[in-house]
């Protein structure tokens, strides 16, 4: 177990670390506000190091018994969005709790991971089967779908569709590691992949323009496709070694939007080049890695999914974040892990870190 403490705990404060240092630079000659926001970043990185080292020690077992509480708070928070949220970019995701906006979304992906952990899984020490394999469809995919599409449906109206799909994609490779037969899997994603095209009228405006610039961003050079244009520009603008920190054209000159945030890798790649991006993908592989093998070598099966639900929400988002920023995949709003400015995001990773971390040290109690 200390190996794997340590190993996740220096590799996520490194990614953390850079992280504030690309946040400083892309938004140190800015007036105003601005000029301290690296120092707010800073600060969630203490309180998310805390939180880190509390649930590393707290029994993991105990989020079996608090499962159905932290599902409806997800969900309370969620609903309150709609009555009190506040509104940025034209998006109502932020609850304002003095002075911490807290972004339920983000608590919603783990509550939903603890909740399809705890739904597939028994509670017997001496009987680590997965329930699963005596489901029918109903209850192995039918009823579990309804509870995550719940979130997933307030999550989307909000409108946030990369963190609703986020839940859709979990849901199914959950699935998929459960044990849920094959052919009822198949059936789930027929039924799901067949309407997508009659949902085009169902998006927003700014999401059916985000879709139409993946596929060729030179349609709307100065309006939807500008962002991925700057990003890719800032990219290969850091050539092999990089530009260094504090220096750069895109960040520096304010030419990428939200540098600091959804598009960072961006602008950490154009200060550290190609290979300092390899250099950070591989800090993710390894945290990533771990997840897995916490989760190969645990017998429970509460804590086995629990690990690799956590692992996949983390692969997935890195990758998704990272494929957006080159262009490769549509701009769907997913924050950078760990990099990204914002307290709800920073906070939430290291709560499911230090729940991974505690997984490994009390498997072998069950």
């Amino acid at each position: 177990m200390r190996s794997s403490f340590f190993k996740i705990f220096i590799l996520a404060l490194i990614i953390s670390l850079l992280g504030v240092l690309s946040i400083y630079s892309s938004t140190f000659q800015k007036l105003g506000a601005w000029q301290n926001i690296y120092m707010r970043q800073m600060l969630w990185l203490i309180i998310g190091l805390a939180c880190f080292f509390i649930f590393s020690g707290i029994n993991y077992r105990k989020l079996w018994d608090a499962n159905y509480f932290i599902y409806a708070a997800a969900l309370f928070f969620l609903f309150l969005v709609f009555a009190l949220g506040i509104i940025r970019l034209g998006a109502q995701r932020w609850l304002r709790f003095a002075w911490f906006n807290f972004q339920p979304s983000e608590f919603a992906k783990l509550a939903v991971i603890i909740f399809l952990a705890r739904y597939f899984s028994r509670k017997s020490v001496n009987d680590t089967s997965l329930l699963s394999g005596k489901f029918g469809i109903f209850r192995g995919i039918i009823l579990p779908f309804i509870f995550v599409a719940i979130p997933m449906f307030l999550i989307i109206e909000q409108p946030d569709l990369g963190s609703g799909l986020m839940l859709m994609l979990i849901f199914v490779c959950l699935l998929y590691l459960t044990n849920v037969r094959l052919r009822y899997i198949s059936v789930f994603l027929s039924l799901i992949i067949l309407p997508l095209p009659f949902l085009w009228n169902f998006l927003h405006d700014y999401q059916k323009q985000r879709l139409l610039v993946f596929l060729n961003p030179n349609i709307d050079p100065l309006g939807a496709g500008y962002t991925i244009i700057q990003s890719k520009i800032a990219i290969g603008s850091g050539g092999f070694f990089g530009r260094g920190w504090l220096a750069g054209t895109q960040s520096q000159l304010y030419f990428l939007p939200e540098s600091h945030t959804d598009f960072i890798f961006a602008t950490f790649s154009e200060q550290w080049g190609f290979l300092g991006s390899c250099l950070l993908i591989l800090m993710y592989y390894l945290i990533i890695r771990q997840g897995f093998l916490i989760a190969q070598r645990t017998q429970d099966t509460f804590g086995k999914l629990l690990a690799y639900g956590i692992s996949l929400l983390l692969a997935l988002q890195v990758s998704i974040n990272i494929a957006m920023n080159m262009g490769l995949a549509p701009v769907v709003g997913l924050p950078l892990p760990l990099m990204s400015y914002g307290g709800s995001s920073i906070l939430t990773t290291f709560i499911a870190l230090g729940i991974l971390v505690n997984i490994d040290r009390t498997r072998t109690v069950f």
